[in-house]
């Protein structure tokens, strides 16, 4: 059942914490539910579970819609600007910010709502040219200009490690990230709180967590693999 996934990952999430000296409680478990039915939603929610992960703009609309309205949405995909106007109002976190275009939007939607909109930027720490982020030789001074915004709350950072066979090999990517933390951080900027480190996914979580990550977005260990002929 999808309700024993989910103590599994939970049950890894602690051994991983157990293992790194961490309390389990600093660490959110993002259940990724792209492509995956509202019934599946639904189940987890019944179950106690709040905080789910969406990537594609009009999926995440359609759930907000149809499925409790105290359920906290992570959009954690690539975000078009034209496209934030449709979640600004109730998103609880927006994890992939990687252009000062794309902050600007996001402010501007938070101005019209009257709302602070919880923000992450992403990084690619890789250096992948298949994904988005900024460099990590970047993030400080990209970091330093939310400080001109008051209606986001920069609150940390987010990376894709790379697909690897081996876990182990992303942790230097991990590692890498919550330097880049450490070291913003050590800005006091305004607006700025780096407490949240959204890394790590079905292949790598453990890893993730071991380095210090506070968010998890898990999707396959809970989901099931996605079917992408649909």
């Amino acid at each position: 059942m999808i309700t024993d996934r989910y103590d599994e990952v939970k049950a890894r999430i602690e051994a991983a914490c157990a293992r790194a000296g961490r309390n389990p409680e600093d660490v959110t478990l993002v259940a990724v539910s792209k492509t995956k039915p509202e019934e599946d939603i639904q189940a987890l929610y019944d179950y106690g579970v709040r905080d789910f992960g969406e990537n594609y703009i009009q999926e995440l609309r359609t759930k907000h819609d149809d499925l409790p309205k105290d359920i906290r949405w992570h959009m954690i995909g690539h975000l078009q600007r034209n496209k934030v106007k449709y979640i600004a109002d109730y998103v609880t976190m927006i994890h992939a910010v990687d252009t000062l275009p794309l902050a600007e939007t996001i402010e501007k939607e938070g101005v019209r709502f009257d709302r602070i909109i919880p923000v992450l930027i992403e990084v690619n720490v890789a250096g992948e040219e298949s994904k988005f982020g900024v460099t990590p030789e970047n993030c400080v001074s990209f970091a330093e200009q939310f400080a001109g915004f008051p209606h986001i709350r920069l609150e940390g950072l987010m990376t894709s490690a790379p697909f690897v066979e081996n876990p182990e090999d992303n942790r230097p990517v991990f590692r890498k990230l919550r330097q880049l933390a450490v070291d913003i951080n050590k800005k006091n900027i305004d607006n700025v709180d780096m407490r949240v480190l959204s890394m790590g996914m079905t292949n790598d979580f453990e890893v993730a967590v071991e380095e210090g990550a506070t968010m998890v977005r898990v999707g396959t260990a809970i989901f099931g693999a996605r079917d992408y002929s649909k």
